[in-house]
């Protein structure tokens, strides 16, 4: 109860910082996970779409009983946008990556940041202010210099898809800003069960096999339902913008990660705008957190 209580006094930015930040403190080992699995693309699509879907349904109706399904239609469009955003995403995201070099998909997706800021002046007339644009300029600019020896010209398709990854990512996060009032978890619950079933057209086996039957379960919980349900509440407390700015820490915590495990040694380029990406929302957070 006292931690409830705790947790209840920190301010908006705090609440807001905290979630986003754990939630991809959660999401960092997916590039780990993807790597050590062997299921094909729409395997995987599929698997990420239908465990998250089963794990937090599960657990909201132990919440909220048949109230979430009264949550769900109570969204009303709001909750309609985030379906087709949220599906969309996970789907480009995964295919993207399959279809071009995964540095292109990572820079593309890297302009999520920015087009949320500027979707929110548009739509929510939230400005981002001095402090935010330029952390998304130097963090920009650092994914840019970590991958800019590997990109290459690449796959035109892949490319689009990592761009409308990030277009969705963006439109996502400003529909939960300007939706604050209203819970959107059932609606990114649907959007995990249209995934799996947009997959089930393209699925050749449902197979999973040896290290598969402990790797795909792991990751589809641990890096996908429980970071989907945070990163859907954390744009109540703060700017879209400032929620995908720390997705960007994956980008460096990442390939961390699959240094650690299967010793793939990340490049001089990515630890130096690593430690740029780290130093810049560290700094843009405890300005933020300090204002706050």
């Amino acid at each position: 109860m006292e931690r409830i209580k705790s947790l209840n006094n920190l301010t908006d930015q705090q609440k807001g910082s905290l979630l986003a930040f754990v939630a991809v403190m959660f999401i960092t080992p997916d590039s780990l996970f993807i790597r050590l699995s062997n299921i094909d693309t729409w395997g995987l699509v599929f698997y990420r779409g239908i465990i998250p879907f089963f794990t937090v349904f599960i657990g909201m109706l132990f919440i909220y009983k048949l109230n979430f399904f009264k949550i769900f239609f109570s969204s009303g469009y709001h909750g309609v946008i985030y379906v087709i955003t949220f599906s969309i995403t996970n789907i480009t995201f995964v295919v993207s990556i399959q279809n071009t070099n995964v540095a292109n998909t990572l820079v593309m997706i890297a302009t999520a940041p920015m087009l949320s800021a500027i979707l929110s002046g548009i739509f929510l007339k939230e400005q981002p202010d001095k402090k935010t644009w330029i952390s998304i300029l130097i963090t920009f600019l650092a994914i840019i210099f970590i991958f800019y020896d590997s990109l290459g010209v690449g796959n035109f398709y892949g490319d689009i898809l990592a761009f409308v990854t990030a277009i969705g990512l963006a439109v996502g996060a400003v529909t939960i800003r300007s939706a604050r009032s209203k819970n959107l978890v059932p609606a990114a619950v649907v959007g995990k069960l249209f995934v799996a079933l947009f997959a089930l057209f393209f699925i050749d086996s449902f197979m999973l096999i040896e290290k598969d039957l402990i790797i795909v379960p792991l990751m589809c919980i641990l890096c996908v339902a429980i970071p989907f349900v945070l990163v859907t509440i954390a744009p109540r407390f703060i700017p879209a913008a400032e929620v995908n700015l720390f997705f960007l820490l994956e980008t460096i915590i990442g390939p961390i990660w699959v240094w650690f495990v299967i010793k793939e040694k990340p490049s001089l380029e990515t630890l130096v705008g690593g430690l740029v990406i780290i130093t810049t929302i560290a700094v843009h957070s405890f300005l933020k957190l300090r204002k706050a």
